[in-house]
C-alpha cells in the first residue's frame, strides 16, 4: 500500500496545489502535506469527517459532546475546503477545526505525534491504513462512527481487500449505522465482539430546526442536488400538458455548472430566471435556477415536494433526511447507492416515491400533483420517521461512553 501510495504521490501533489490555488488556501496546502505546524494537542477525542455531509452528520454528535462532557477538549479534521468551510460555520466555539494530511506515513505520524489524541473516532467509510495503524501505535486506535462499507470497498479486488483486512485489525471500535453495513464490516473479517449497531447518526442532523421557507410568491416543486444530466431529464416532464402551469426551481448540486445547465436547457424554450443574477420570479416563469450556497434548506422548506438529484444517474444519490424533516414528499431515482439504508426506510414507511425510468419521473411528479393528499401523507410518514429518530445523537454518545476507557478516566490535565 505504502509503494503505491508513493507513486501516486506527484499526482496527490498536483492536485493539493491546484485545490489550494482554487480555493486560495495556503492552510489546506500545508496542512494535506503534512507541512502545518498546527494544531497542538493533547486533545481529549479527535474526529475525523471527510467532507460536508459527514460534517453535518457528526455536528449533532459534537454538540452533545459539549453539553454533556464541557471539559473535553475536541479536534475536527476534514478533507476538503467545503468541508473546512461548512464546519467552520457550524462547530460550537472554541473546537478547531484543521485539515488531515495525506496517508503518508511520516505526514500521518507527525500529525498524530503533535495532536495526541485520548480517543480517535472517524466517520462512515474513511479507511486509511498508515493513518489507522499510526493511531493503533500511539495509543490512540480508531473508532468508527455512523460505519458503513462502501459498494466500491466491498467490490475492490482481493489484493486490495487485503489491505482493507489490515486497516481494520487496528481498529478499537465500529458503531454501525445498520445490520446490513455491520454484515459488510463482518465480511471484511472485522470481530464482531467489538462491532454494535447503532443506527443512521445523519438522523440526528436531520431532527433540528428547519430553515425560513422560501416564498417563491406561487407553489413549486424543487429539483434539490442535480447533477449533469439529470436537469434535462426532469425539464422533460415539464413539457407534458399536466405540468404546465407548475414552477421549476432547480438547485443544482454545483452552482459552476449554471452555463452547461442553461445549455442543456435552451432547446425547450421555457422562460427560465436565474438567482445568482438577480433575475426575478415573473408570473410566466418555468424555471428558476437557484445557483447559489447555503440555501438548499429555505427552498427544501418551501417547496410542495422534492425531486432529489443524484440519484436520477449514477452519482449514488443524495441525503433524503432534511427533505423529510420539512414535512415533504420526496422522489428519488434508482442510484441510491450512496444512501442505501435511508432510501430503504422510506421506502418501508411510505416515506418518498422511487422511480426507475424517465417515465415513472414524469408520472410520480404528475401524480404528486394532481393528488397533494398523497404528498401530504409522504411528508407526513417522513417528519414521524425523524421524531422516531431524533434521539440518536443521544444513542452514539451513549454506546461510545460505554465502550471507550476515556469517559471512565474523565478529561486529561490542560
Amino acid at each position: 500500500y505504502s509503494r503505491l501510495l508513493g507513486l501516486l504521490s506527484l499526482p496527490a501533489v498536483l492536485y493539493t496545489v491546484w485545490t489550494a490555488w482554487r480555493n486560495r488556501s495556503g492552510q489546506y496546502l500545508r496542512e494535506r502535506l503534512g507541512l502545518g505546524g498546527r494544531p497542538a494537542g493533547p486533545f481529549d477525542i479527535w474526529l475525523h469527517a471527510a467532507s460536508v455531509g459527514e460534517v453535518n452528520a457528526v455536528l449533532p454528535l459534537i454538540r452533545l459532546l459539549t453539553e454533556r462532557h464541557p471539559g473535553l477538549s475536541l479536534l475536527l479534521t476534514v478533507n476538503t475546503p467545503s468541508g473546512h468551510a461548512t464546519a467552520r460555520r457550524v462547530l460550537p466555539a472554541g473546537i478547531p477545526c484543521h485539515y488531515l494530511p495525506i496517508d503518508w506515513q511520516f505526514a500521518v505520524r507527525r500529525f498524530l505525534g503533535r495532536i495526541r489524541p485520548r480517543a480517535s473516532l472517524v466517520v462512515e467509510t474513511e479507511l486509511w491504513p498508515n493513518l489507522y495503524l499510526q493511531a493503533h501505535y500511539q495509543g490512540a486506535p480508531v473508532t468508527i462512527i455512523n460505519g458503513r462499507i462502501s459498494s466500491r470497498t466491498r467490490e475492490a479486488p482481493m489484493r486490495i481487500r487485503l489491505i482493507y483486512y489490515r486497516t481494520l485489525e487496528s481498529v478499537y471500535a465500529i458503531l454501525a449505522r445498520s445490520e446490513q453495513d455491520a454484515e459488510h464490516f463482518r465480511k471484511l473479517a472485522f470481530n464482531p465482539d467489538y462491532l454494535s449497531v447503532v443506527g443512521n447518526l445523519k438522523f440526528a442532523a436531520a431532527s433540528e430546526a428547519t430553515a425560513e421557507p422560501f416564498d417563491a410568491g406561487r407553489p413549486y416543486v424543487l429539483a434539490a442536488s442535480t447533477r449533469p444530466g439529470e436537469e434535462k431529464r426532469i425539464v422533460e416532464c415539464w413539457q407534458k400538458p399536466e405540468l404546465s402551469d407548475h414552477l421549476l426551481i432547480i438547485v443544482p448540486r454545483h452552482p459552476k455548472r449554471l452555463s452547461r445547465i442553461l445549455k442543456d436547457l435552451a432547446a425547450f424554450d421555457m422562460k427560465t430566471a436565474v438567482r445568482s443574477r438577480g433575475e426575478p420570479l415573473q408570473p410566466d416563469t418555468r424555471i428558476y435556477i437557484a445557483d447559489t450556497f447555503g440555501e438548499l434548506p429555505s427552498f427544501i422548506a418551501g417547496s410542495e415536494f422534492v425531486i432529489m438529484g443524484g440519484s436520477l444517474e449514477r452519482f449514488g444519490g443524495q441525503n433524503i433526511l432534511e427533505v423529510a424533516r420539512n414535512g415533504k414528499a420526496v422522489i428519488f431515482g434508482p442510484h441510491m447507492a450512496n444512501f442505501e439504508d435511508e432510501a430503504k426506510i422510506f421506502l418501508e414507511r411510505e416515506a418518498g416515491l422511487q422511480v426507475t425510468d424517465p417515465d415513472e419521473l414524469c408520472d410520480a411528479i404528475a401524480r404528486l400533483l394532481a393528488e397533494p393528499e398523497l404528498a401530504e401523507k409522504l411528508g407526513r410518514n417522513g417528519r414521524q420517521l425523524m421524531e422516531e429518530m431524533g434521539d440518536m445523537a443521544e444513542r452514539y454518545l451513549d454506546e461510545l461512553e460505554s465502550v471507550l476507557p476515556l469517559f471512565q478516566s474523565g478529561p486529561s490535565d490542560p
